[in-house]
Parts: structure tokens; sequence; C-alpha cells
């Protein structure tokens, strides 16, 4: 499995079949990926290979320990070590190609944002609408 950044300036490989996900709904993440929850998957370190753009990756930590990586050029959120681990904490959605792996967990639902809702009932679109007008004539 492959993976990059939006830009593509920072790219990794995982060796080896890929673990199930989780999507963390904690203010922190919710924070650090502009998004309702975030989904990433923990892998052994041994399975991870940097491609490249390495020195790209800038990091911000808070006292907590929470650590949040990210790619210089794009803002991207990027893989980094687990607490000084040898497991690697991978966004997943930089991940390309297919996978069987599914959200498996979701984690701090009780902090959950309030706007988050199960999405059952929301408007399914296959690709973009034409325009900010044709979105909003759909929900009409």
């Amino acid at each position: 499995m492959k993976g990059e950044c939006l830009c593509g300036e920072v790219a990794f490989t995982i060796e080896g079949e890929l673990p199930h996900l989780y999507q963390c709904h904690c203010s922190l993440c919710r924070k650090a990926t502009g998004a309702a929850a975030n989904a990433a998957t923990f892998v052994p370190g041994e399975q991870f290979q940097w491609r490249s753009g390495q020195e790209n990756v800038r990091s911000y930590q808070r006292e907590s320990g929470y650590r949040s990586d990210f790619c210089a050029t794009c803002g991207s959120p990027v893989p980094n070590q687990l607490r000084g681990s040898d497991w690697m904490w991978v966004p997943a959605g930089l991940l390309e190609g297919e996978t069987d792996a599914r959200v498996a967990v979701h984690l701090h639902v009780a902090s959950a944002a309030t706007w988050e809702q199960e999405t059952n009932h929301c408007q399914r679109i296959q690709g973009s609408p034409e325009s900010l007008q044709a979105l909003h004539a759909l929900l009409q």
C-alpha cells in the first residue's frame, strides 16, 4: 500500500496487510483535520517505509503529548511515530489504492461535535455539483 500527502512531497509505503481503521472524534483530532473525525490506522514500524519528503515533515506537539505531523508544503497530516513506540500512526486519507480495511472503532464519541450525526438521511452525490446553486437546489 502506498500513500502520500496532497502535494505528493511526503510519500510512504506500508508492507503487508493493512489493519483495521479507526475514527477519533475528540476535539483535538477535529481541530487537526477540520473534519468530524480523524480516520487513521496504526502499523508496526517495520512495515512502514518513507519513500520521500521526510525532511518536509513538521510537527506540533501539545504538553499533553498529542502530536500532529504535517507536510510543510500542503499542510496535509502525515504519519508519525506513536509516542515513542515502534508503531506508526497513519492518516487513512493519504492511502492510495484498494484495501479491505474498514473502520472498526469510533473513539471519543462522547466528545463528538454536536453537529455530527449519523448521515443515513443525507443526500449522497457521486461527484461534485456543478455549482453552489445546484447544491442548494438538492437540499430544497
